[in-house]
């Protein structure tokens, strides 16, 4: 169990410094803006109380917030993100029979169940980010621009993060 904690607060570390020291400044053409500190909300056990999970998803989005200047709005779009996480394994783990893995990782999960996974809690998050950053309709087709190549972006960055770190699931 210490393990899990300190191995999830090492992950948190890491990807607040990678977020604010390298991310922040990667930008392609001022539409895609990769925000891969939402994985460690992805990544966190199944077993974690709900209550938890949205004070770490708080917590994590409000740090990040500090950062960029932005008041609030990481932190809005990191609980929704826990909201609709805490919604998706609720639908997909108890069918397909999970239960007892630790994390939704791909080694644990499987390619297909993970991607489906990572890009619709990427596609709520960046849209709920985009929307309450802009609040207008005027700037709806830049916004959904914006939306659509950053949600990519930060899907092929947590993709390659997680074959990175692949570990096949033993059995």
């Amino acid at each position: 169990m210490s393990r899990i904690i300190i191995h999830n607060l090492v992950r948190f570390v890491v990807l607040v410094l990678l977020q604010v020291f390298l991310l922040k400044n990667i930008s392609l053409y001022n539409l895609s803006m990769p925000y891969l500190y939402i994985l460690f909300i992805m990544l966190l056990p199944l077993e974690t109380p709900n209550l938890l999970l949205f004070t770490l998803a708080f917590l994590m989005g409000i740090i990040i917030d500090m950062f960029y200047d932005t008041p609030g709005l990481h932190a809005a779009a990191s609980v929704i993100l826990a909201f609709v996480r805490v919604l998706f394994v609720s639908i997909t783990v108890q069918r397909d029979g999970f239960d007892n893995e630790p994390a939704p990782t791909l080694g644990n999960m499987g390619f297909r169940w993970f991607f489906t996974y990572s890009a619709i809690l990427i596609l709520i998050h960046h849209f709920f980010l985009f929307s309450l950053e802009v609040f207008r309709f005027s700037e709806i087709q830049y916004t959904l621009l914006r939306f659509l190549s950053s949600s990519l972006f930060t899907l092929f960055l947590i993709l390659i993060t997680s074959f990175l770190f692949y570990r096949r699931k033993e059995r």
